[in-house]
């Protein structure tokens, strides 16, 4: 099948989806997007932005916009449950020598950024609205909506998160994995001292402490769960707080704000493990639809971003749609999956349950992280995407 790729559908309008209609105007290629929420919402507190994803940004003319509403970083420190430091270290700068390792930013801002970035390139975004039926007929491939609409577009992207209905389209019922653990957030008042990352390490119990602008930040605690369940909105502030007690420094401090259960959000962290193909026809899947991961190492939304980059630059070359989608699946495929398998390791070795481990944890982030240091996977993920 040839590819002249002129018109993409692109089902999502979250972070992946937006970026790819973005990177695909940018190229020349017209994109519109349905997105099944009825309104420009966003949910969640923050995103942190690392050098990959700015690069990747940066290649969009959108970095800047995202530095001048975030906060920029450059250390992230250990410590263990009492603010005791362990280590800390140096995040990279991918970008160039100007430009901060790490962006913090709130995610809503991020949205509008996005949003404002799609409009200004003509993209049409139509809430509300998914995809019932998917087939490729001949060169195109042909959609009937969930509003009875039908249409026609050279290729169709799902950008449609974990829970995809694109990706249930083309390969039946993939369920998300449960990790066995939960993460719990909520935006506060930012500490003066917090120009960094900073991660709690406890037992069966993870913290951290995020700046998203020079007045606010996020607290998040990601715990152990013996199942795959949402808890009790009514509860949320109470057994948030009845976590928290573990910990001291700006975490107990963080934790005497919390009061109503609507400024915390929980979330069971899942994942997604598909190998490719991440496409049938003339529909291919990207971010969350893939590859969703755990947040321990920050990268999903980066791997999102990544993705729709790569897959517009491969859009655009054009040539046999099977070499294009091929070629974006071998091109990305081992970074997601080196994404996945790290974050998943860090996830168990930074929720430990018993003591014993957990102090022998603590020594070694001590003893490895002796002097600032960029952390490991710093160095493969600023390799050229």
């Amino acid at each position: 099948m040839s590819a002249v790729i002129k018109n993409v559908l692109i089902v999502g309008g979250g972070i992946g989806g937006l970026t790819a209609a973005v990177a695909l105007a940018r190229r020349g290629i017209r994109a519109d997007i349905v997105e099944i929420k009825t309104e420009t919402s966003v949910y969640g507190v923050g995103i942190i932005q690392p050098g990959n994803a700015l690069r990747a940004l940066d290649s969009l003319g959108l970095m800047q916009q995202c530095l001048a509403a975030g906060f920029p970083i450059e250390q992230y420190r250990y410590f263990d449950a009492q603010e005791r430091e362990l280590a800390t270290l140096q995040l990279m700068r991918v970008v160039d020598a100007d430009t901060p390792a790490t962006n913090m930013i709130p995610r809503p801002t991020l949205h509008r950024i996005l949003m404002g970035a799609a409009a200004e390139a003509g993209v049409t975004v139509r809430f509300g609205l998914t995809v019932d039926t998917l087939t490729t007929e001949g060169d195109e491939a042909a959609v009937l909506f969930s509003d009875g609409t039908r249409g026609r577009y050279d290729l169709v992207i799902g950008a449609d998160g974990i829970r995809s209905q694109i990706r249930k389209l083309l390969f039946g019922e993939i369920t998300p994995k449960f990790t066995g653990h939960g993460v719990w957030r909520f935006t506060t008042a930012r500490p003066a001292r917090l120009d960094f990352q900073a991660m709690y390490m406890g037992v069966g119990l993870k913290a951290g402490l995020v700046p998203l602008t020079r007045d606010t930040a996020y607290l998040l605690l990601v715990t152990n769960e013996s199942e795959n369940r949402w808890m009790p909105a009514d509860r949320l502030a109470e057994m948030l707080r009845d976590h928290l007690t573990a910990f001291g420094g700006m975490v107990a401090e963080a934790r005497e704000k919390l009061r109503d259960p609507k400024d915390v959000i929980y979330v069971p962290i899942e994942e997604i493990e598909l190998a490719p193909p991440w496409h049938k026809g003339r529909a291919v899947l990207i971010g969350d639809a893939a590859h969703a991961s755990s947040p321990h190492i920050a990268q999903g939304a980066a791997m999102a971003v990544e993705d729709a980059v790569v897959l517009a630059e491969l859009a655009a070359a054009g040539g046999d749609i099977e070499a294009v989608l091929n070629a974006f699946e071998a091109r990305r495929y081992p970074r997601c999956k080196f994404v996945q398998e790290l974050s998943r390791k860090i996830g168990h070795d930074g929720n430990l349950s018993d003591p014993e481990l957990c102090r022998a944890r603590n020594e070694r982030i001590r003893r490895d992280f002796a002097t600032p240091q960029p952390r490991p996977h710093e160095l493969t993920l600023s390799e050229p995407i």
